[in-house]
């Protein structure tokens, strides 16, 4: 016998059963808030996904914020250079748990047209755990709402994102590392 079968009749159109777990995981899938880090072109149309015409509102993402201690999604849109890393991952590093990460646009997956550069990084997950990929030369705002409504399914069903951890491991080494390196000192002889 389950608990929803201890329901009264009466009280069954006005009564919700569920766990605190599944509680937590619809809060968090419909009330993400992104930290916007517009690196290139592609942040404009993180822009026009946020205005009237594509209206992010409706789904409950609109609040784009400016402190990482805010946000729960970091979406880095365009392209990502080693200069900018640093500054990147002090970002991702002060958001609070559990955070999610979007790459959006082609650059930012596989360096784009600037994959030869001796500046740019070749893949943001070479740096921070990537959550939802979004190709595209820019993609469209339609796309990033398609990826924030991935994004939130992978939130309220993480048994459907199996075979990540590899990669996110991956990610996660990659990170420590490069914060590791950048906070040794310079040696000078």
């Amino acid at each position: 016998m389950e608990i929803v079968d201890i329901v009264p009749p009466e009280l069954k159109n006005n009564v919700i059963v569920t766990s605190v777990d599944a509680l937590f995981k619809w809060g968090r899938a419909n009330s993400i808030w992104p930290l916007s880090s517009g690196l290139a072109c592609c942040s404009i149309e993180m822009m026009c996904a946020a205005a009237a015409r594509f209206d992010l509102s409706r789904f409950g993402y609109e609040v784009f914020r400016s402190c990482p201690r805010q946000s729960d999604l970091l979406i880095v849109a365009g392209t990502l250079t080693w200069k900018m890393t640093p500054p990147l991952i002090r970002l991702y590093e002060e958001m609070p748990n559990p955070k999610y990460v979007i790459a959006m646009g082609n650059c930012n997956i596989g360096g784009g047209p600037f994959a030869d550069s001796y500046s740019v990084v070749t893949g943001l997950d070479q740096i921070m755990p990537v959550d939802v990929y979004l190709p595209g030369c820019p993609p469209r705002p339609e796309a990033l709402i398609d990826a924030m409504l991935k994004l939130k399914k992978r939130i309220q069903h993480p048994e459907l994102a199996l075979g990540t951890e590899d990669r996110m491991e991956r990610s996660r080494r990659n990170l420590e590392l490069m914060t590791r390196i950048s906070a040794e000192p310079e040696k000078v002889e």
